[in-house]
């Protein structure tokens, strides 16, 4: 099969493209190297991905990105360095190739960023996820999986947090364009007959997490022996949700697309296993065998105070099953982490 994948240079997009390329597929690999984090990380992951573990050898980005695409180019696997506001570039790549299925995490993120950047966030998010629907129609690909967010529930005050709950209340501009996407999937599916399934994440951790996540933030800072920012007092939780895990649930959702037609879904992809922001801090601390430094913060506008998932449909549609415990996970992370570079 040809799977396009956009952002697939990032934390989950690349674990995605090595599982895929690793059973025999095609990627074509979709990602505008923005400058949301360090350009080096995503070409680290890049790599990684498809098993190219040569040193290269950093410069400036420009030239960096070009070493990079002359090095990965292969026949089973295309990189476009692209952004996915601008339909008439990724048009000439829809031209290029025939593309079974798309599989779309490009996205800017961020629940705290969306709210200094609204407008930006609404033209990647929402417009960038549009001309993807456009071009599936012109081209005629009817298979579409979508990143979704738990972001979309806000504050939901039923537990464990269902798919048929209501979602129409979101406390960030991330969280409603995410929630956007999904009412719009419907349209195209309606419209178009394009089956979609959306996946909201659960807070996604492991190697080659994004640096500006809390896991990889407090890790580094820890490990320097610098001030950790400590919102509130320490009793939000999350349903941190391993990318093996993660991963797995993406790949049984292409099984099930694939092999099923008039399909629209929304699924969850959790652990269920809800962790307190002080219970991870202190299994950070016991596996570094070392103590944070606190900087205590009041609670910031756009954060939810619990994630929770209800993983039942995603267990019973498509077989979905997450084995990965907070504390081997978070293991698995710092071995990570402690050997590779801090960037």
């Amino acid at each position: 099969m040809n799977y396009l994948v956009t952002g697939g240079s990032g934390f989950i997009g690349s674990h995605l493209v090595e599982r895929l390329l690793k059973n025999g597929h095609s990627v074509i690999n979709i990602d505008n190297f923005d400058d949301f984090y360090d350009y080096k990380i995503k070409i680290r992951n890049t790599l990684e991905s498809i098993g190219n573990n040569s040193d290269f050898k950093f410069s400036d980005k420009e030239s960096d990105l070009i070493k990079l695409a002359s090095i990965v180019e292969s026949s089973n696997y295309k990189m476009y360095i692209e952004d996915i506001r601008n339909k008439e570039a990724l048009k000439t790549i829809f031209k290029d190739h025939s593309v079974d299925l798309i599989i779309h995490l490009a996205a800017l993120a961020g629940v705290r960023p969306s709210i200094e950047r609204p407008l930006e966030y609404e033209e990647v998010n929402i417009k960038g996820t549009m001309n993807l629907w456009e071009l599936s129609k012109e081209f005629h690909i009817t298979k579409f999986i979508n990143a979704s967010s738990s972001s979309v529930y806000g504050n939901n005050e039923k537990t464990p947090f269902a798919e048929t709950d209501n979602v129409n209340n979101p406390i960030s501009p991330y969280a409603a364009t995410k929630r956007c996407v999904e009412v719009l999937g419907h349209v195209y599916h309606n419209l178009y007959k394009i089956d979609c399934i959306h996946l909201r994440f659960f807070t996604v951790y492991g190697p080659r997490q994004r640096p500006d996540l809390a896991i990889y933030k407090f890790t580094k800072l820890i490990v320097e022996g610098n001030e950790i920012p400590f919102y509130g007092e320490g009793n939000t939780s999350r349903d941190y949700t391993y990318i093996d895990d993660i991963i797995d649930g993406i790949t049984k959702s292409v099984n099930y697309i694939e092999n099923n037609s008039n399909v629209y879904e929304i699924i969850n992809l959790g652990e269920n296993e809800v962790i307190s922001l002080n219970e991870m801090l202190s299994t950070l601390e016991n596996i570094l065998k070392k103590s944070a430094i606190k900087k205590n913060l009041p609670m910031q506008p756009g954060d939810v105070l619990k994630t929770c998932a209800d993983i039942t449909k995603a267990k019973t549609l498509i077989g979905y099953k997450p084995d990965t415990n907070f504390q081997n996970g978070i293991k698995k992370f710092v071995e990570w982490f402690l050997r590779n570079d801090i960037p």
